[in-house]
């Protein structure tokens, strides 16, 4: 019964975004599941088209319909996460970030947003009439729940994922289908670990316990970390965390994972969203030990928390005096978005023995080659707080590390300033005191 309803419902890419009208809402994709079939089909009804509204985050691959509009008249991107083709779209006028708390977006889309059409990829049915979401849980369900119409289209090399719950669509709840075949999925390479990143992740090192639950963020040092957990005598690692990277298939590979002190989902690797290499989508493929989830379970600071011993890596842009972050924007540039940094910020530190900790170098250099602190007196006027400062907990730079978890202004000032670059402090002090967040030592 199951293949003769999906058969019926077969169609053709250029037939299934029939369905797409002026002015629609779709939710179209997220990381490494793109479906370039319907990109590539939609691109081909642009003229027909006005006002449509796409609506997804992180992504890998070109995108056929907006590169075929350089007017924005025919296909608007909203974005949930910009990447860096996004990011390019934004500084064309051509696409608009979405402010997230990652954990929420389910909840956006059941209470407060219109989605027509779900415009997405799966990997083939299985012999029950499900189609796994793959790579990218996260908020598809919600998603699906909303929509005048459902079209999947199916990539064979798409692996099949094991969840916990919301990780899967059925045939009834689908209204066409699109036969990719083989069509591989966009690699992320994890990105090289500078001498910096390796600095910065052997002051984290020693902060981690046997038995600790691990989220990591993506870029060079998560990627430091990760290879040297896999190379550590620790033991019993759990991992609970929103984006599944290759430095997780290490930690595995190495018995660092078995998951056994884990609170929630004990012996399980949970995510939302996995991107990474062909070692990655390999390892997923059919792996009982994972538990895919949408963001709403993996993400929730109250969830995530309960598992002891939380510790959250994360990455930012620049950091004041006062303790908050800017992970997201350079001024008023859109460079990425807040993600789930605040959901593990806050479930860390509400984790028993959990660590929270935003990790970033000293200094960056511009397109003129002037050296410029991330550590900063006042935030870069426009740049947008995404951690508050009082969520923060840890701060670490290649200079050190220090907890911000209670101190008072002059406090945060001093311990900020001692991990700058040495060639600032002596400016970041002249500035403390202009803002009387200085305690003049006696002599």
């Amino acid at each position: 019964m199951n293949m003769d309803e999906y058969r019926k419902k077969c169609v053709s890419a250029d037939e299934a975004v029939k369905v797409i009208r002026s002015g629609d809402w779709i939710e179209f994709a997220w990381g490494a599941s793109m479906p370039s079939l319907l990109d590539e089909a939609l691109a081909r009804r642009k003229e027909e088209l006005h006002g449509v509204k796409l609506r997804g985050g992180v992504m890998l691959t070109p995108m056929a319909c907006m590169d075929a509009d350089s007017t924005g008249e025919h296909f608007i991107w909203n974005s949930w996460h910009l990447g860096g083709r996004e990011r390019k779209l934004a500084q064309n006028g051509l696409a608009y970030y979405i402010p997230i708390k990652y954990s929420e977006v389910p909840r956006y889309l059941r209470e407060n947003l219109q989605t027509d059409v779900v415009a997405i990829q799966v990997a083939p049915m299985d012999e029950y009439g499900y189609f796994s979401f793959g790579v990218s849980v996260s908020h598809y369900a919600a998603a699906i729940e909303k929509a005048r119409a459902v079209i999947v289209e199916v990539n064979e090399d798409m692996p099949r994922a094991h969840g916990g719950y919301d990780h899967t669509v059925h045939l009834s709840n689908v209204d066409y289908i699109v036969e990719g075949g083989h069509r591989g999925l966009p690699e992320l390479p994890s990105a090289p670990a500078s001498e910096i990143d390796k600095r910065i992740a052997e002051y984290v090192l020693p902060e981690i316990e046997d038995g600790a639950c691990i989220q990591l963020g993506i870029g060079g040092m998560p990627n430091a970390l990760g290879k040297m957990i896999a190379q550590s005598e620790l033991k019993n690692l759990g991992i609970h965390t929103e984006m599944l990277v290759d430095g997780f298939v290490d930690m595995v590979e190495a018995g660092k994972v078995t998951g056994l002190r884990k609170q929630l989902d004990r012996g399980r690797i949970v995510y939302a969203f996995a991107a990474g290499t062909k070692k990655l989508y390999d390892f997923m493929h059919d792996n009982s030990s994972l538990a895919a989830y949408p963001v709403d379970y993996s993400n929730h600071p109250f969830i995530a928390s309960q598992n002891d011993k939380l510790i959250s890596i994360n990455s930012a842009l620049e950091i004041d005096l006062a303790g908050q972050v800017c992970s997201e924007t350079a001024g008023s540039n859109i460079i990425s978005g807040a993600g789930g940094q605040l959901d593990f910020v806050e479930a860390a530190y509400n984790s028993k023995g959990g660590k929270s900790f935003i990790c970033l170098p000293s200094t960056f250099t511009d397109k003129k080659g002037q050296v410029h602190s991330r550590i900063k007196a006042v935030m870069t006027l426009g740049s947008v707080i995404t951690d508050t400062r009082t969520t923060v907990q840890f701060v670490v730079t290649e200079y050190g590390k220090v907890n911000l978890k209670g101190l008072s202004s002059w406090q945060r000032a001093e311990a900020l300033i001692s991990i700058a670059h040495p060639d600032f402090r002596d400016g970041l002090i002249a500035e403390a005191q202009m803002l009387r967040i200085w305690l003049r030592k006696a002599q």
